[in-house]
């Protein structure tokens, strides 16, 4: 018996690929497709242990390091859950029956050019399941997965003790996305409860300055830990406080009450904490907010106001609220 196999195309970033697993989980479960998925190499980890997903394909730069090996697998379908100008370079060079998503890219640009809102009232995950209707595929509203390996453990001083501590999230990959420092320190200064700290290298200072104003109450992970580690300490938070980051999806996916900080971003873009317990925390009113869809390495006005006047009051009782 000839196995059918559908290819699932997300190309970046941590967060967009925890965003498709939904998509992953229905066509596994409700069609009789094997399912393999093509990403980034740097980004694979997030889908290692994911029961739902047969085979991992990866490249580093180019289809080409894998397109042979793709050619040879002969699948039925194609699902783009990136929709650029590669993945339509490899929907052409399988040429095979291919599914994408409405991407709204032009209201997008209306929006952070002209701040007119014609963005449809859903989520990104929403919009991904219209790439598998042809499939007869449904949303299970199940939610986001994570699923974690014995290498993501990680000890913990006896202090952070699970469902006690509240893990603070320092990365994102664009400055103004990034909560400053000092909003930490004036929102930590006000907790007891004991503050895990995570984020990439780039944070591991911004970290390190923070823990040692809080030695007795906070410790830092920034730069230390895998993404997969990450996320077992976000799994067994009580509450998380983050940015609009791929943290934040990961948060989600284990279904963890948070706060989200956002700056120079906007939940209108549809990529706010998907079916999880949350609240938004925005500077109302700003007139050059959204000033990008994704982000930018610096306040394109100087001020960055849409993160600096953050009130830290708000923020705490919002965190209060969901321990």
């Amino acid at each position: 018996m000839t196995i059918m196999k559908v290819l699932i195309v997300r190309f970046s970033s941590i967060g967009d690929i925890v965003l498709t697993t939904p998509v992953i989980r229905a066509v596994a479960q409700q069609t009789d497709l094997e399912v393999h998925f093509l990403t980034k190499a740097r980004f694979a980890s997030v889908l290692n242990h994911n029961p739902y997903i047969i085979k991992i394909y990866t490249i580093e730069n180019d289809l080409n390091e894998v397109l042979t090996h793709l050619k040879k697998e002969q699948y039925s379908y194609l699902i783009d859950l990136h929709k650029n100008l590669r993945s339509f370079r490899l929907r052409w060079a399988l040429g095979i029956p291919a599914y994408d998503f409405p991407k709204n890219n032009m209201e997008k640009w209306l929006l952070v050019h002209f701040k007119v809102n014609k963005l449809p009232e859903s989520h990104i995950v929403d919009r991904y399941f219209r790439a598998v209707t042809g499939l007869g595929v449904k949303n299970d509203e199940k939610g986001l997965d994570y699923f974690l390996g014995p290498e993501d453990q990680v000890d913990v001083p006896d202090f952070f003790k699970k469902d006690s501590y509240l893990v603070f999230v320092l990365g994102a990959a664009h400055f103004t996305k990034q909560i400053p420092v000092p909003l930490f320190k004036k929102i930590i200064s006000k907790l007891t409860e004991p503050i895990l700290l995570i984020g990439g290298p780039d944070q591991r200072e911004a970290g390190e300055n923070i823990a040692g104003s809080f030695p007795n109450q906070v410790k830092n992970y920034a730069g230390q830990l895998t993404i997969g580690q990450s996320a077992f300490l976000l799994s067994n938070a009580r509450a998380v406080l983050t940015p609009d980051t791929g943290m934040m999806h990961i948060v989600a996916a284990f279904s963890r009450p948070a706060v989200v900080i956002w700056g120079n971003t906007t939940p209108v873009l549809g990529m706010y904490p998907y079916q999880t317990d949350h609240e938004n925390m925005e500077v109302e009113h700003l007139p050059c907010r959204p000033c990008d869809k994704i982000g930018k390495k610096q306040c394109p006005k100087g001020h960055f106001k849409c993160m600096n006047a953050q009130s830290a009051e708000n923020i705490l009782s919002a965190l209060k609220r969901k321990m």
